[in-house]
């Protein structure tokens, strides 16, 4: 039997057609003297800590077991419910991943609760707009600050009450008569109104085609979208995503897996899908524990604290840890060259089909030397590490393979619960996003793109359509964009993602572009953006790129300059940089060596894909300044947005061949 059949037909304790309070209640009773959560003491004012759950010491990391998480979740339920949360009300969770956000999430699903999702950094508006669309009648917040900008919108919400995590300051204790609580108070509500029978028959009540959670998407494209997610969605998708990573009788020993003895740390926005589906749902259904970082700036930290085997995240956090790791390793001189003759045997070795003796040696030299270090610096444990939400630059996945920290790559969507494809254990592609998970299938629309437009393409490309267990149904109160997400055929309903795919032949994926970010220059070629913004994923002196062209005659690109190591770079020259950034990115030398950047990433690509013009621009792309999302995708409207002047600086010089350059002194300002 092909590991493809296996796990197909896999089944154990842990798959089942289920709610999720039900799948919650099944891993209790299979794991219920096992950790289930870590968390960190002085970081929060938790309401619940001392009263409900033993507070951590600072800095420092303590665990809950699974029946105790359940005692926890069973009494929030009831809380809840004596608030007035009844079947198919929807409430608002707002806050940062954390223990609490699990709790509540399990606990108002098994209240019977629809769970809408706001990220962290929302803005007001943003608060208002994810509260009013679902007709929210409640919601969690983590501290006073969000509790504060629920307030300064509520008058226009028909809200019932606002829960806050942890404890608030004088002027809002003792308001429950205004609907305002800590969430210690609805535990005690709880508590003094749980009764078991009750609570489960809120549970037997239930059914899998109810609706679940509204996940509403990151709003790149517009107004967000409020995704309607069924038990049945979600609980599919840990099924299929379960299936290929399951400890299953096929699978040889040095193979990794999910099981009770997975440790995972928790940081990506429980408010997404992604992490909500694969780092909660399919960490607790498996009987994993899951730890919660402090946030993504102390991860290193967290890591060698916790010692996790799994890790999910997404690219741009996997480019910043290697930034860290590379910078630790380069602290002198000998250190940095014996890392980057490190890195280059990594890459020869994972790129040889049969690596000979001399290779294979060089290997274990690099791993005794440099990546057992870095392995060491992440905890020492870690066996399988997700990437999904945006592609992976292929370079940086085969650095981290040869480090011995594999990484599989997938795709989703909000709208497939979401995991649609991942790189098998067994046979990992690195360059591709995987195979189709098991019960999911896949077509591509070729007449999408013109087939001449990537004759190096092997397989079909187009766009990428979906159906599945785990596909939504569509969109809250939106039947008109319902309508647009979805084309029928002779084979059913398809989900239509956007996105331009090549399937090959072997079945493997291969992302291209997000079908409305594909550039289509005026020559009539088409441009992915993703793969040449990728490219520079690894570069020791660009830290972020843009590419731009659609409509113009050739491809351009903003650069955000790693500062720091230009710095170094010019130090080891003799060259004296100014102290401004801004000045620092219009400085001739600065874009000279830039440019030689440039050309040697222009080398992997076709004449009309390579970057013949280039600005440097002084401010990096971050969720804090709007340019990406809290998934850290790029907010291309707001990039072209803040950098209109130095887009059009690139199409004024009439030679696109020459060299590239930087934004003029107005043009940065």
């Amino acid at each position: 039997m092909s590991w493809r059949q296996a796990e197909r037909e896999y089944t154990d304790d842990v798959t089942g057609m289920t709610t999720i309070p039900r799948l919650f209640a099944e891993t209790v009773e299979r794991n219920a003297d096992r950790p289930a959560q870590r968390y960190k003491g002085g970081i929060y004012d938790r309401s619940l800590a001392g009263p409900v759950v033993e507070a951590a010491p600072d800095g420092e990391f303590t665990e809950i077991t699974y029946d105790e998480m359940a005692k926890v979740v069973r009494r929030l339920a009831a809380g809840f419910h004596e608030l007035g949360v009844e079947a198919g009300d929807r409430v608002a969770i707002f806050g940062d991943t954390r223990m609490e956000w699990a709790q509540s999430d399990f606990a108002l699903l098994s209240a019977g609760a629809v769970v809408t999702t706001i990220y962290e950094s929302s803005s007001e508006a943003q608060v208002e707009y994810l509260l009013d669309d679902p007709d929210a009648t409640g919601v969690v917040v983590e501290n006073q600050d969000h509790l504060e900008r629920v307030l300064s919108v509520a008058d226009g919400l028909d809200l019932e009450f606002i829960v806050s995590m942890d404890e608030l300051d004088q002027e809002y204790q003792d308001r429950t008569d205004e609907g305002i609580y800590t969430l210690a108070e609805v535990h005690t509500l709880g508590e003094r109104a749980f009764d078991p029978d009750v609570f489960e028959g809120w549970i037997d009540e239930q059914e899998v085609d109810d609706l679940a959670t509204l996940i509403y998407t990151s709003g790149t494209t517009g107004q967000p979208k409020g995704v309607k997610l069924t038990h049945r969605n979600l609980r599919a998708n840990v099924n299929q995503t379960y299936r290929r990573y399951a400890p299953r009788p096929d699978k040889t020993a040095d193979l990794p897996t999910l099981d009770t003895d997975t440790d995972t740390v928790s940081f990506l926005p429980l408010a997404h899908v992604y992490e909500r589906t694969v780092g909660h749902f399919l960490m607790f259904a498996v009987g994993a524990t899951v730890a919660y970082a402090e946030s993504t700036d102390t991860l290193k930290d967290d890591f060698q604290a916790v010692r996790p085997t799994a890790s999910t995240s997404v690219p741009r956090v996997y480019e910043k840890m290697y930034d860290a790791i590379r910078e630790q390793a380069q602290e002198s001189d000998i250190k940095a060259r014996i890392f980057e003759w490190a890195t280059e045997v990594s890459k020869s070795y994972q790129q040889a089909q049969s690596p000979g003796i001399g290779l294979r040696t060089k290997m274990k030299i690099a791993d005794t030397l440099v990546f057992s270090d870095v392995r060491d610096a992440l905890g020492g444990n870690i066996e399988i590490m997700n990437s999904g939400g945006g592609t992976l630059s292929p370079d940086l996945c085969r650095l981290y393979h040869g480090m011995g920290l594999p990484i599989y790559e997938g795709y989703g969507l909000t709208e497939t619960s979401p995991v649609v494809s991942t790189n098998p254990a067994e046979d990992t592609k690195i360059g591709t996003i995987g195979l189709p998970l098991p019960d999911v299938e896949v077509k591509i629309d070729t007449s999408v793109v013109p087939r001449q437009q990537f004759d190096d393409a092997m397989g079909k490309i187009g766009e990428l359509l979906v159906q599945g267990p785990n596909v939504a149904e569509g969109y809250w109160e939106k039947p008109e964009a319902t309508e647009e997400a979805f084309v029928e055929d002779e084979d059913g309903r398809w989900f239509r993602t956007g996105d331009i795919v090549q399937q090959r032949p072997d079945d493997y994926l291969v992302f291209r572009e997000r079908a409305k970010q594909l550039l289509v220059l005026s020559t009539g070629k088409n441009v992915a953006p993703a793969p040449i913004e990728d490219a520079f994923a690894s570069n020791q002196l660009v830290e972020q790129c843009f590419v731009v062209g659609d409509g113009r005659k050739f491809v351009g690109a903003l650069l955000v300059p790693n500062v720091e190591r230009v710095r170094e770079w010019a130090d080891g020259e003799g060259i004296d940089l100014p102290d401004d950034t801004g000045e620092l990115c219009r400085d001739e030398r600065v874009v000279e060596r830039i440019q030689r950047e440039v050309d040697a990433v222009n080398e992997d690509f076709e004449h009309h894909e390579q970057i013949k013009q280039f600005r440097l621009v002084p401010i990096e792309f971050t969720e804090d300044n709007d340019l990406l999302t809290p998934t850290m995708k790029k907010k291309r409207r707001n990039i072209f947005d803040m950098y209109a002047d130095e887009i059009e600086s690139i199409y004024a010089d009439p030679d696109p061949d020459a060299s590239g350059g930087a934004a003029t002194p107005a043009e940065s300002e």
